[in-house]
């Protein structure tokens, strides 16, 4: 037996310049961006404030950040697999078949757990503790480790570009290709272990926010005074908790197959490849609504606010919710009529399939109506929220004729399926996500993004999908099946150009949201957030200042209505005088913690030797792990008092800049 399992220097992908470069690029990049962190010594800081934080905004940042990288990598894969179907008509293009399997698998994995998943619980994490008037999560330490655990699972995807390879049989393993038998290398190994890792932090973080949401929540503030983004976090978490067993359990089966020989899902012994499919749509479908419901609550925030009225017809909206979360869940099938289930069982799930159009058709009325009769201001948030509304509508259309049965025999597997998914996922969830970095952006950081950049970068990306995927639709009804590195019908080709004309539109959509944030930094002194409140809000984030201090409230606010800021601010503007100055007291905050980063790094450890076969190093990281885990139950002191006169003295000089802000109200000429 070898010291290092079956690792060794062919791993390294020696005869393949694109990842070979690729990866020593990236390695570089992360080597100086460390050596710059120690040579300028800021390593503590980075230890003390961000690595080791149990602040939920904190996290929730780090989450946006780790979504935004891995949606570039993924966006990187997206435009090779365009540009390698532009040039491989009658030709091989540039990427071996091997390779560019691999980048579709990858893209697959990337967009959706390690880049909308992040994405999503990075803006929940940011602003959910806020919205609901309290001071952090249920269980803050197991919030940095459901993170830490999500960056290691993104850290083993992105190890698989430069030792071995990752998997070659899409998002989805699908057995018999995923078993050993038929790929016997370390490609599904990287993504079963990548994916059980960090779904266990997903299921985690649902746990988490589900207790947050039902056990902590400001004096009065009952259900039905939660903002929609609260019940919308809420049903997504429910979802977590209920799906992601699931995924786990499946994933934990077809390893068993690999690893120990099992027959879950082989072709022989009793083993059954349509269990797997079923079990991973049961987790699939609902995994889509995770993303999106929590987009809906972005929504539904922005359009109230920059429609200046309350949110049209609130409870129906959070029936809508709750009605979709329970839907999800009796849908899956219609991801695989062509299976064989049978008419009745295929029109059972195609009328399922449809039904869930109507909560949310639901939303998008309401939505509409929110904005009817309002003083709309087309600042980039809202522009998102608009461009949603349109791309989302045409994605649902196509939605229910894939539910068609007979519809769906035709369209199955073809580049229809990828415009419709994309068309759902990018419109709703990827919009929201752009349009929630930008409305709490400037709570997080104290500063706005800079408004023509990032309209310009909205404008663009808004075009450039809908150059990129309506050819996908015509390819698609023109017999075109995805995943093909190359082909020879001269009808697919001229769309195929065309969408790469369009992933350039959106390279330079990309550009502009860097430039964005580049010019606003430099900028920042002028885009200033001085008082807290830049978008005139309406919920309790926008209470406290820019960016908010460890404890966020320094006295828990008192909720008496649905829109409790907006009511205390009008009473301030009507009266021209804030409340009165509460009394303080110390506040016990939760004490930071390296439990979260020590368990991934012997996590990360530990499924590099699982993918490799590591035996006595497998050992060694679940034996570390357990030490952390039993070092952690035994600590003695778990939080930390912030005195009184730090707590009076951070809140006086938010007072203190809402006074000027009226005070500036109440002089009609002055800039406000």
């Amino acid at each position: 037996m070898r010291i290092l399992g079956n690792l060794t220097w062919d791993a390294v992908p020696w005869n393949q310049p694109i990842p070979l470069v690729a990866g020593a690029a990236v390695i570089v990049i992360v080597l100086c961006v460390i050596a710059w962190v120690i040579l300028t010594g800021r390593l503590p800081y980075l230890w003390r404030e961000w690595i080791t934080s149990v602040d939920h905004k904190r996290i929730g940042v780090m989450y946006v950040l780790l979504g935004l990288v891995m949606a570039f990598r993924g966006f990187i894969d997206a435009i090779m697999m365009r540009s390698q179907q532009a040039l491989a008509f009658h030709a091989p293009g540039y990427l071996p078949p091997e390779h560019y399997d691999q980048i579709f698998s990858a893209h697959g994995t990337i967009m959706i757990f390690f880049a909308a998943m992040p994405l999503v619980i990075g803006l929940m994490n940011f602003a959910v503790p806020l919205q609901l008037g309290v001071r952090d999560v249920a269980f803050p330490t197991w919030n940095s480790t459901s993170f830490w655990l999500t960056a290691t699972g993104a850290l083993l995807v992105n190890i698989s570009l430069v030792i071995g390879e990752f998997a070659r049989t899409g998002w989805l393993p699908y057995p018999p290709l995923s078993e050993f038998t038929y790929l016997p290398g370390v490609g599904v190994d990287y993504y079963l272990w990548a994916l059980l890792i960090s779904g266990v932090g997903t299921l985690m973080t649902g746990i988490n926010f589900v207790t947050t949401i039902l056990k902590i929540r400001a004096p009065g503030m009952s259900y039905l005074r939660m903002p929609m983004f609260c019940w919308t976090a809420l049903a997504s978490n429910l979802l977590i908790i209920a799906a992601f067993p699931i995924l786990t359990a499946t994933l934990v089966m077809l390893a068993l197959d690999r690893y120990l020989g099992f027959h879950f899902f082989t072709n022989e012994a009793g083993g059954n490849m349509m269990m797997f499919i079923n079990l991973i749509w049961l987790w699939g479908h609902p995994e889509v609504y995770i993303l999106v419901l929590p987009a809906f609550g972005i929504f539904s925030e922005v359009i109230s606010t920059f429609s200046g009225k309350p949110l049209f017809n609130y409870r129906s909206m959070v029936w809508a919710t709750l009605g979709i979360c329970l839907i999800s869940f009796t849908v899956w099938l219609h991801h695989f009529f062509t299976m064989g289930a049978g008419p009745d069982v295929n029109a059972l799930f195609g009328i399922a399939s449809a039904l869930i159009a109507i909560p949310t058709g639901v939303k998008i009325y309401n939505w509409m109506f929110t904005m009817y009769g309002g003083r709309i201001r087309f600042a980039t948030p809202m522009l998102w929220s608009l461009g949603f509304i349109i791309t989302f509508v045409i994605g649902g259309m196509t939605g229910v004729l894939l539910a068609t049965v007979p519809a769906d025999f035709l369209l199955h597997n073809s580049m229809f399926l990828v415009a419709h998914f994309h068309n759902v996922i990018v419109g709703a969830v990827l919009y929201a996500c752009f349009a929630g970095v930008i409305y709490w952006f400037p709570k997080a950081f104290g500063f706005r993004l800079d408004e023509g950049w990032g309209k310009a970068a909205f404008w663009l990306t808004f075009i450039g999908f809908w150059v990129v995927f309506v050819p996908l639709y015509a390819a698609g009804l023109l017999g075109m099946t995805r995943r093909l590195q190359h082909y020879d019908m001269a009808l697919w080709y001229p769309w195929m150009l065309i969408a790469a004309l369009g992933i350039v539109i959106m390279g330079c959509a990309a550009f502009c949201q860097v430039a964005q944030l580049v010019v606003s930094i430099r900028r920042r002194s002028e885009l200033r957030d001085e008082m807290g409140d830049p978008w005139d809000g309406r919920s309790l984030e926008w209470v406290t200042a820019s960016p908010p201090p460890a404890f966020n409230f320094a006295v828990l606010p008192n909720v008496r209505g649905e829109e409790p800021y907006w009511e205390i601010k009008q009473r301030a503007i009507e009266s021209q005088h804030l409340p009165a100055e509460p009394s303080y007291e110390p506040i016990e905050m939760p004490r930071n913690s390296p439990t979260g980063f020590i368990t991934a790094f012997f996590a990360t450890i530990t499924g590099f030797a699982l993918i490799w076969h590591i035996w006595w190093l497998v050992g060694v990281g679940l034996a570390a792990a357990y030490a952390v885990f039993v070092w952690f139950a035994w600590r003695d002191v778990e939080e930390y008092r912030i005195p009184v006169e730090e707590v009076a003295r951070i809140d006086r000089a938010r007072r203190q800049a809402r006074m000027e802000w009226l005070a500036r109200q109440a002089r009609p000429g002055e800039p406000a």
